[in-house]
């Protein structure tokens, strides 16, 4: 696979949308496009048709056939997609997303998540004082984007950590649209096999962790196969979206060595920071792929019943109409109103967690480093995943 065979919303040039990707924004505004599984599908890319989009989950529903499957992956039986399906909040509207989503949020409150304050701030600490210890240089990637996430996510959740190397790699190989679908396929049931292995542990001995109290509160209303997607998807998307902010997010401020010097002589600037990180980068290509149930007009163009609808999230934020000289990384606005996690319905349960991540990781890491740069070289862009980020950074103090 190439970048010109790339589907067009998965485009990038480093920390941008690609070229073409902003010209179809700017210019056509919703564009007819194949899909990572070959079928047609209007594209969306302007920030307020896709608020449009995401936030009509009526006319827009999920579409069930793109949940279960991996891209490039074999077809599945129909007893295969219901059991990965299960569980999926990304996967199901209301009402059954209502009630899915009804049993999490109290754990995902920003008061709850605060308890997590001091235990996320020594976990970054412990990290720093590994990465200090073994000397520079060091890719900062497996030394600190990545653990950083992953253990906090499986310290919410009640996965041992020992685990965290097998999980991290099938989650790679899975999101990797250069392995063969029959390998994806492979590690997409491994991964199910996991979970299904940890939660039948959890409930035989339920914890403190997340996962045990879906099972002691929610036992009854919520199926195996239910506490395995969920426990599925909140790991995914716990530890591989933050890992590749965490990155991704520094080497653009020591790429912009100007807002990183204000960041550094106005530390309370760091919640506008975490903020325009998230807006510039977009890390997340696209919203869940639509399926419209009704006749609607988008940005000009008729979208009939049945037809596939795609949201760009890089393009919406980059969009001038949003935002005056959106391509420009500036952490004086704090970006208000991005869509890099989502809209509706489906918006990102986790995003309290994510933001207190970053909040807390970025200020520690120029802390402790205040010499820290990115070696010549040293950067290796994910171009080719489901989740854009980087699978290596070298930097040097």
């Amino acid at each position: 696979m190439s970048e010109t065979t790339m589907p067009l919303h998965m485009r990038r040039a480093e920390f941008d949308p690609a070229p073409e990707l902003a010209a179809a924004r700017d210019e056509e505004r919703v564009k007819r496009i194949k899909t990572t599984f070959g079928d047609d599908a209007w594209l969306v890319t302007r920030h307020a048709d896709i608020r449009q989009v995401l936030g009509d989950h009526e006319r827009f529903r999920v579409n069930p056939q793109g949940v279960a499957r991996l891209p490039g992956s074999p077809e599945m039986t129909e007893e295969q997609k219901a059991k990965v399906r299960a569980g999926n909040l990304l996967g199901v509207d209301p009402p059954e997303h209502t009630r899915l989503r009804r049993m999490l949020t109290p754990e995902f409150t920003i008061r709850r998540i605060r308890r997590l304050e001091p235990r996320i701030a020594a976990i970054v600490d412990e990290h720093l004082d590994a990465m200090e210890a073994a000397g520079s240089p060091a890719d900062l990637v497996p030394a600190f984007a990545l653990p950083i996430p992953s253990l906090v996510i499986c310290e919410l959740l009640g996965v041992p950590y020992e685990d965290r190397d097998g999980f991290q790699q099938r989650t790679t190989r899975m999101l990797d649209m250069t392995v063969p679908g029959e390998e994806r396929l492979r590690q997409q049931f491994e991964q199910r096999m996991y979970m299904e292995g940890l939660v039948a542990r959890i409930q035989a001995d339920p914890g403190d962790d997340l996962l045990g109290m879906l099972v002691r509160e929610h036992g009854d209303d919520l199926s195996t196969d239910e506490l395995v997607g969920i426990g599925g998807l909140l790991l995914f998307a716990g530890h591989e979206t933050t890992s590749n902010m965490l990155s991704l997010g520094t080497l653009a401020l020591l790429r912009h060595p100007e807002q990183l010097d204000l960041l550094r002589k106005e530390p309370e600037r760091i919640d506008a920071t975490v903020e325009e990180l998230l807006r510039w980068l977009s890390i997340v290509h696209n919203g869940t792929t639509k399926v419209a149930t009704a006749e609607v007009e988008i940005g000009g163009q008729v979208i009939r019943p049945g037809e596939l609808v795609i949201c760009s999230l890089p393009a919406a934020n980059r969009d001038p109409g949003f935002l005056a000289d959106a391509d420009r990384f500036d952490l004086t606005r704090g970006a208000p109103g991005h869509l890099a996690f989502g809209h509706g319905v489906h918006h990102c349960i986790g995003a309290p967690l994510a933001r207190m991540e970053m909040r807390i990781a970025f200020p520690a890491l120029f802390r402790r480093f205040p010499a820290l740069r990115a070696v010549e070289d040293g950067a290796d862009f994910r171009s080719f995943s489901i989740v854009y980020g980087m699978s290596k950074l070298n930097v040097a103090w």
